[in-house]
């Protein structure tokens, strides 16, 4: 990354707005390809979301502070790229504490998942849906880094119409509940719909359906797996792959204006001077929102996340009521009061404009799958992370005082996590070298102020259907805007979403005209 911006150019074949991992991946591909391209990032460093990062004053531990799992990122992506990084696959999909018991779902022994099922017909059930969401995932994951397919050329690819109506016109919420009769199981399943999506399970919009499936089809398995090192790793990777191709990454450089129609960005660089580049392309990381105000129009809608993100570091993992081993809960995604009642329920009251009383969350402990990411004394001593993702905590609730309601948020959540444990979470907490508790809090206006995400919406907006929805968008890729120079290669264009690089590689394939 180059100190002295006397040697840019005048003029770049491409020129990329954030230095997110999409971002990184269409640098990566279109420097490959030969063309020229700068990278124009607002932060000091690249990545985005996508970063580790250590938190906790003099605490040797590097947290996946933002995002923190890998499912869409495509196979393809990391061998085209040659990036060298591993994603570790978990073998407790999830935990969900139920009185002194709980549901545990152990990839590895189909008979202990079972037997912590309220039924065997319950059981049943659970095997039948997630057979048919993993078919789907095998027939529609190719598609994801190809150009766009048609509606009815996706329903075809589906091929079941049982498939087609459960995921793609019904409401999750009334697929859940004539698929499951217990409560807890039909608010496991929902979830996978609500995250980074503030809806009601029954939206008319389809929206949280939308969200579902992304959350099913990574990479052919839905698989969430585990950055080994941490996200910054994966960042990292494509950073360097970027570089090593020629690609140019100007950090403290925070766009000011683009002209859709010379394709020229002007920018404010870290010494604070006002200047200019030529593109001959301009590739949008940032929300889609973010773009219309860069190019002086009016934003089409306002996105608002709904997400209270904790970052913890335990002396020691807490125990729980069952007799269920804490490495195995904590090691997949342990839910939090998220049985589908508590879900609405919580929705309900964060739509009424208040903090939920007990606020619906699901965690997971990274270092147990992957203890590479703490320092030798913290490892030797037993010391685990543990990542918080809240659910229902939309932007709204923190505009007028986000201190005061990340305080309450963080107080009620925590009481919804130690009221399923055997001993308060506050009992395991680390101190860092100040003595304060190592605790983490990022609420979505927190994440609109560090990361650029506007209303801290996660996927930059409600995410859209991985097919066209109109004939113009057949065949493209899914990252076009109304001006041919202008293209989104973020998390808001068609098939965006989290961690996957799918839209900055789309992005780079409509440039290279492929």
């Amino acid at each position: 990354m180059p100190d002295d911006l006397s040697t840019l150019r005048a003029r770049y074949d491409a020129v990329v707005v954030g230095g997110g991992h999409n971002g990184l991946t269409a640098a990566a591909y279109l420097a490959r390809a030969g063309r020229s391209v700068l990278v124009l990032e607002r932060l000091d460093h690249v990545g985005g979301a996508a970063v580790s990062e250590r938190p906790f004053p003099g605490v040797d531990a590097r947290l996946s502070r933002y995002s923190y799992l890998v499912s869409l990122l495509p196979r393809q992506i990391v061998e085209e790229l040659a990036l060298p990084i591993t994603l570790r696959r978990r073998r407790y999909s999830s935990y969900t504490p139920v009185g002194d018991g709980g549901l545990l779902v152990d990839t590895a022994s189909a008979e202990a998942t079972r037997a912590s099922f309220p039924s065997a017909a319950e059981h049943d059930a659970w095997q039948r849906f997630y057979a048919m969401t993993g078919e789907v995932a095998r027939r529609v994951a190719p598609t994801l880094t190809s150009p766009l397919l048609s509606r009815d050329e996706f329903r075809s690819l589906v091929g079941s119409g049982e498939a087609w109506t459960a995921l793609f016109e019904r409401p999750v919420g009334s697929v859940v509940r004539s698929t499951f009769e217990d409560d807890v199981v039909r608010g496991v399943v929902a979830t996978d719909a609500l995250i980074g999506t503030f809806a009601a399970v029954d939206e008319p919009s389809l929206r949280q359906n939308r969200c579902f499936l992304y959350h099913v089809i990574g990479n052919g398995t839905g698989d969430w797996d585990v950055p080994v090192g941490g996200m910054g790793v994966v960042s990292g990777a494509l950073r360097d792959a970027a570089v090593a191709a020629g690609a140019v990454i100007v950090t403290g450089a925070t766009v000011t204006a683009i002209d859709p129609a010379s394709g020229e960005v002007a920018f404010t660089s870290r010494d604070g001077a006002s200047r200019a580049v030529g593109a001959g392309h301009v590739l949008a990381g940032c929300a889609p929102s973010t773009l219309a105000g860069l190019l002086g129009t009016n934003p089409a809608e306002s996105p608002e996340g709904a997400q209270l993100k904790l970052n913890l570091l335990l002396t020691r993992l807490p125990r729980l009521r069952s007799d269920v081993d804490p490495a195995a809960a904590f090691s997949g995604t342990f839910h939090v009061n998220e049985s589908l009642t508590q879900l609405e329920t919580a929705y309900a009251q964060a739509a009424g404009g208040a903090v939920p009383e007990l606020p619906p969350c699901e965690i997971y402990c990274h270092s147990l799958t992957d203890p590479s990411i703490l320092g030798p004394s913290l490892r030797e001593a037993g010391a685990h992370t543990i990542t918080l993702f809240g659910l229902h905590l939309p932007a709204r609730l923190f505009r007028s005082d986000n201190d005061g309601a990340r305080e309450a948020a963080v107080k009620a959540t925590l009481a919804s996590l130690n009221s399923v444990l055997a001993e308060p979470i506050e009992d395991c907490l680390a101190l860092d070298a100040d003595g304060r508790p190592c605790l983490d809090a990022r609420t979505p206006v927190d994440l609109e102020a560090s990361v650029g995400l506007p209303g801290g919406h996660i996927f930059h907006r409600d995410l859209s259907w991985p097919f066209a929805e109109s004939p113009d968008e057949v065949g493209r890729w899914g990252v076009e805007t109304e001006h041919p120079r202008v293209l989104l290669c973020g998390a808001g264009a068609r098939r965006g979403g989290g961690v996957s690089g799918i839209p900055g590689r789309a992005a780079a394939m409509a440039v290279l005209g492929v």
